[in-house]
C-alpha cells in the first residue's frame, strides 16, 4: 500500500495526473441555450458534449439544457456571472446589456454580403478583439457559432420597405435591431424567443425575423403566412464559459476542451447554411407560409432604406469597431 501511494504521489508531484485524472466525480459543465436541439446551435452543443466527454476521458460530464428548460434568455446572462450555469451560447446582440456593446457591430443590415465575409471577422483579429472585451466581465469567449441569414416574415406579403409600416416585429434586445425595424416604419416589440410562437399566434405581434432554422424548428412559419429571403441580417453566436470557472481548471483538461470546441465550432459552421437552405425548403413544402424571394432592386430598396443604421448607431457600437469590419471585409456602402 505504501508503495503504491508513494508513487501516485510521486505521479502526481511530476504532473503526470491532472487533479481529477482519478477522481470519482467528473467535471460537471452546464450548457444552456434557448433554442431547439435540431438547429445548428443545438446540434453544435451536442456535438461539443459528445468531443468534451471523449477527449477528457470522463473527467468532464457536460449537461446540455436546450429549448430555455434551464434559463430564459433574459436570465441566463447572470447565471453564468454567478456560476449557476458555466456555458453558453447566446446571440450576439445579447452582449449589449453587459456593456460591451461593440458585438451588435453583427446586428448592422447588410453588413455582411455572405458566409466568406462573414468568417473573416470572426476567424480574424475582429473576432479575437471582440471575445477579449467580454474577460473584464467576468466571461470567456470561447468561439464564434453561424446559426445564418435572416429572413423577415409575417401574415402579409413583405417585399418593400412600404411593406412593414405598422407591422408589430418581435425582436430580440438589440437597440441596432430596434433602429433597423424603425427605419422600415415597423413598431419593434422585445420579448423572449420562447415566447415568440405564442405572440405570433395569439397577434400580440405581427411578424419577426429569423433565420429559417429557428422559424421552421419552432413552428413559427405554422402561425405566419408569409416570409421574405431578404437575408438583410446575421444571426450567430458566441460561445462563452464563466471565467473564474475555465481558469481553475486543471491545465489537460481545459486544453481537452479547447480542441472539443474548435471541432465543434467547425462542425457548427459547416452545417449552418446547409440547415437553413433545407429548413427554407421545408417551410415551402409545408404549403403554411409563402416564401418570397425578393428581386435585386427589391433588395436595393431594402438596402438604401436600412443603410442609415450603421451611422445612426455608429456612436452606440464603436466607429473604431464598424471601421475594422468594413476593413476586413471590404465593406462598401451600398454595393
Amino acid at each position: 500500500m505504501k508503495k503504491t501511494l508513494l508513487t501516485l504521489t510521486t505521479a502526481v508531484a511530476l504532473g503526470l495526473f491532472s487533479m481529477y485524472s482519478y477522481a470519482a466525480d467528473p467535471i460537471v459543465i452546464k450548457f444552456s441555450h434557448v433554442v431547439a436541439p435540431d438547429t445548428p446551435k443545438g446540434k453544435a452543443a451536442e456535438k461539443f458534449k459528445t468531443l468534451a466527454e471523449e477527449k477528457t476521458k470522463g473527467a468532464v460530464k457536460v449537461e446540455v439544457y436546450a429549448n430555455s428548460t434551464l434559463y430564459k434568455d433574459k436570465e441566463e446572462m447572470e447565471a453564468l456571472q454567478m456560476g449557476a450555469v458555466q456555458m453558453l451560447a447566446p446571440s450576439l446582440a445579447k452582449f449589449g446589456p453587459l456593456g460591451v456593446k461593440d458585438f451588435e457591430v453583427f446586428d448592422l443590415p447588410y453588413i455582411f454580403k455572405n458566409y466568406e465575409d462573414l468568417h473573416k471577422v470572426t476567424k480574424g483579429e475582429v473576432g479575437a478583439s471582440l471575445l477579449a472585451k467580454l474577460e473584464p466581465k467576468g466571461v470567456k469567449g470561447l468561439a464564434f457559432w453561424d446559426n445564418g441569414f435572416k429572413v423577415m416574415s409575417a401574415n402579409k406579403p413583405l417585399k418593400t420597405p412600404d411593406d412593414f409600416k405598422g407591422l408589430k416585429m418581435r425582436i430580440q434586445s438589440s437597440k441596432v435591431i430596434e433602429a433597423q425595424m424603425r427605419a422600415l416604419g415597423a413598431n419593434p416589440q422585445v420579448m423572449p424567443f420562447s415566447e415568440t410562437y405564442q405572440a405570433l399566434q395569439t397577434g400580440v405581434v405581427d411578424g419577426t425575423e429569423n433565420p429559417p432554422s429557428n422559424l421552421y424548428t419552432q413552428k413559427m412559419h405554422e402561425v405566419q403566412k408569409h416570409a421574405s429571403a431578404t437575408n438583410h441580417g446575421y444571426l450567430g453566436y458566441a460561445v462563452i464559459t464563466n471565467k473564474d470557472f475555465w481558469d481553475k481548471l486543471p491545465e489537460d483538461v481545459r486544453k481537452s476542451l479547447d480542441e472539443a470546441m474548435q471541432e465543434s465550432t467547425d462542425y457548427a459552421n459547416e452545417i449552418a447554411k446547409a440547415d437553413n437552405d433545407q429548413a427554407l425548403e421545408a417551410v415551402k413544402a409545408s404549403g403554411k407560409t409563402e416564401v418570397y424571394v425578393p428581386s435585386e432592386d427589391e433588395i436595393k430598396a431594402l438596402q438604401a432604406a436600412l443603410m442609415p443604421v450603421h451611422t445612426e448607431m455608429a456612436e452606440r457600437i464603436g466607429k473604431e469597431t464598424i471601421d475594422a469590419v468594413y476593413k476586413a471585409t471590404g465593406f462598401e456602402a451600398g454595393k
